[in-house]
């Protein structure tokens, strides 16, 4: 009964932090959001990789290793700004907010696949083509936003809580 309470903490703010996600992304893009989704997006995907690590797991799993590559991203990014988002670490920050915005999205396209029946009849192992294309049309879209991220106006301060 207590990890179906925890899975469904860990979900609300996986949830949270995906939604937030978008929007700190969009800020980064150059559309007008409010200030406070960045800093939600910080505490809600941090919180989400942490209590990722407390799951009974058998060993590295691809959501692990998704864990271990967002927790180095975040602290590249706690990095960033500690050297006052200058130069190179602006970019580093942006890519961040960018990919585990993405990692975010990655597996809630997984989960769906394995949660939702008509999503499972089509990829029931996640390696067919419809899981596939799924993944490729998500990562399409970062890889888009953050190029125009990345080509935003680099004078403008980093939106942060």
């Amino acid at each position: 009964m207590v990890l179906f309470y925890f899975t469904l903490f860990h979900s609300a703010l996986a949830i949270i932090a995906l939604v937030a996600g978008l929007f700190a992304t969009a800020a980064l893009v150059g559309v007008a959001v409010r200030k406070f989704w960045t800093p939600l997006f910080l505490v809600t995907g941090v919180a989400t990789t942490a209590t990722g690590f407390m799951f009974p797991l058998p060993g590295i799993t691809p959501a692990v290793a998704v864990g271990i590559i967002s927790t180095l991203v975040y602290l590249a990014m706690l990095v960033a700004r500690l050297r006052g988002f200058n130069g190179l670490w602006r970019k580093v920050y942006v890519g961040g907010v960018v990919a585990n915005a993405y990692f975010l999205a990655f597996v809630a396209v997984a989960q769906a696949f394995t949660k939702i029946a008509a999503l499972q009849a089509l990829a029931p192992t996640l390696s067919e083509p419809p899981f596939a294309a799924s993944q490729a049309i998500v990562l399409a879209i970062f890889v888009g936003l953050g190029l125009a991220a990345l080509r935003g106006d680099r004078r403008a301060p980093v939106a942060v809580a």
